[in-house]
């Protein structure tokens, strides 16, 4: 787990003894954000190992936050190839708008590989552009869609739709056929163009507006002129469009730039970048509306070498050009088959590894620039299916939010909200996957202020030569100022059991004593962490309807009670009515 900031921690006589009481014949493990292990004695001639129940004592600092973050922590992403395989005319469906408010506050960032790609046509009619197809849909579903359109055009404020099964099967029938283009085209590193017309943009704002989030739309970097320089009339003509809209907007230029040479044979150094943003700055204080939008890059790959470079020399030319730093992290590729691959701590560690090498750059040449995690997602390429879309996955997800909390990120956006491949929040029948339950109980539960954890416990002396990891990892936040079920003061703490034991936490210190509602999340089913659904505190989480969420009832555990995490499971338990004095204000 993270190490956190070394605040001040008060000791207090009350927290010795009673720490005394329960750690009897051992030595007390002092660091913050620490799993410890209790050993038990050799009894009925079983062997004590690592394995057996951890009994571990838990604190939280509550006189200061170590971090506070942006009230969009946790946002989202759309990949434009919805563009392609026609599913951006879905995104009127009252269930999916439903989806996507539940985890508002948020930013909606319309970005992915296939960003330089986009051209802006300021056409209304989109049939010319959607390519071709089988006769049945150029007959018929391009006839829906239009009369779909029309039907919209006529509603005022939110546009929303309730499209019949039918029109959605032959989406999901055209879709896979496209999705198989996209695929080859990325194996290939041969991309086509994708036009987003004024139509298209209609719709992608009419989304985001109505389920409150805010748009952060990705401008082709690779539309250049023969000096190599960056070509703004597409982007212009956009810029016009969306102004006379009024369409409140950020934006961000390309996607990957440090992979440009691998995508198209030709590469756009640091500097070149440099310039482009500073460009795309002085675009957007030409056009009035957009002259205080926001801007944010330069969105660089995953930091290896050639990435690091590439970051180093724009935050030299161009840092204080962007409102925050950008860039992305998967933490495996497609070729990744086994569920144990989800629960590596090893595997979970690799984004503080990353984190710390983009802060340092950017702490180097601009100190305190917020830094955002513009592309997460569990594995690129579009994910494993019955992997990257199951409980499994939750684990690497619940996870890099509690350790992007911890080191200060500012916003994560999470790759994808809905889409094609296997690392999405919701399916192609818009229902809700595994992580999506995660989000949104997150949400609702987790405000932005990150708090010290204490834990101590019996830890198990380490073999020469090995390594022992955090199996349990524990965060701590105020709770959200948004749930208006708990009082200000509240604390949120969240835990990932990876042990395939149970394990007990007890409570202490500050914490104690205090009613604690828990919301323990398990997968649902026989497929067991290949499971697709979730169920909390024992029931199954499914929507009602196309508009209303299930009930996220806790369950209530008395003062003073041992908190029991089952074996690799994820828990969020908040503590009432604590009255801490960094979740007051």
């Amino acid at each position: 787990m993270p190490k956190s900031s070394p605040c001040a921690f008060p000791w207090s006589s009350l927290w010795l003894a009673y720490l005394a009481t329960l750690v009897v014949q051992s030595v007390l493990s002092s660091s913050y954000s620490s799993s410890s292990t209790y050993q038990r004695s050799a009894a009925d001639g079983k062997r004590p190992g690592f394995m057996e129940r951890t009994l571990v004592l838990l604190d939280v600092n509550t006189r200061g936050p170590i971090r506070v973050l942006n009230d969009n922590f946790l946002s989202l992403q759309l990949d434009p190839s919805i563009i392609k395989d026609g599913w951006l005319d879905f995104l009127s469906s009252k269930r999916l708008v439903t989806l996507a408010r539940g985890l508002s506050p948020a930013f909606l960032r319309f970005g992915g590989k296939r960003t330089d790609f986009l051209q802006f046509n300021n056409q209304k009619n989109l049939a010319k552009f959607r390519g071709p197809g089988p006769d049945y849909y150029l007959k018929n579903y391009e006839d829906d869609i239009v009369r779909s359109d029309i039907a919209l055009d006529k509603q005022k404020g939110c546009k929303l739709a309730n499209h019949p099964d039918i029109m959605l099967e032959l989406q999901r029938e055209k879709a896979a056929t496209t999705q198989l283009v996209l695929l080859k085209e990325q194996l290939s590193n041969i991309y086509s163009n994708i036009t987003i017309t004024a139509r298209s943009l209609d719709k992608l704002y009419n989304f985001a507006d109505c389920a409150g989030l805010h748009l952060i739309l990705g401008l082709n970097a690779l539309h250049r002129n023969p000096d190599n320089s960056w070509n703004t009339s597409s982007t212009l003509s956009l810029l016009k469009y969306g102004a006379g809209k009024k369409y409140n907007i950020s934006w961000e230029l390309g996607n990957e730039p440090n992979a440009y040479r691998s995508m198209v044979g030709r590469a756009v150094n640091s500097t070149q970048l440099a310039q482009d943003h500073t460009k795309l700055r002085t675009l957007l204080q030409s056009v009035r509306y957009y002259h205080r939008a926001h801007l944010y890059g330069p969105n660089a790959g995953r930091p290896r070498k050639n990435a690091i470079l590439l970051l180093d020399g724009f935050m030299k030319n161009a840092g204080s050009v962007v409102d925050a730093v950008t860039w992305q992290h998967y933490y495996m590729d497609g070729r990744v088959n086994k569920v144990e691959d989800f629960l590596k701590t090893r595997l979970l560690d690799t984004l503080t590894e990353q984190i710390n090498k983009v802060t340092k750059v950017v702490n180097t040449h601009s100190p305190g620039k917020k830094v955002w995690l513009g592309g997460l997602g569990p594995a690129w390429a579009g994910g494993i299916n019955n992997l990257s879309d199951t409980y499994a996955a939750g684990f690497l997800w619940v996870n890099a939010l509690g350790m992007a909390a911890v080191q200060g990120i500012d916003v994560v956006l999470r790759h994808s909200f809905f889409d094609y491949g296997y690392t999405h929040l919701v399916d192609q029948n818009f229902n809700p996957l595994p992580d999506y339950w995660f989000s949104l109980v997150y949400k609702r539960l987790v405000g932005p202020r990150v708090l010290a954890v204490r834990v101590a416990g019996l830890q198990r002396k380490p073999q020469p030569g090995r390594v022992i990891r955090d199996k349990l990892q524990i965060y701590a936040h105020c709770t959200s100022y948004y749930n208006h079920n708990y009082v200000r003061g509240s604390i949120t703490i969240y835990i990932i059991n990876l042990h395939r034991s149970r394990k007990k936490i007890k409570l202490a210190g500050t914490l104690r004593n205090n009613i604690v509602h828990q919301y323990l999340l398990q997968p649902y089913g026989t497929d067991g962490l290949r499971a697709k659904y979730v169920q909390l505190n024992g029931e199954k989480l499914l929507m009602v309807d196309n508009e209303t969420f299930p009930e996220l009832k806790p369950k209530t555990l008395r003062a003073g009670r041992t908190i029991a995490m089952p074996p690799m499971t994820i828990g969020f338990y908040v503590i009432k009515n604590i009255n801490a004095y960094a979740c007051r204000r």
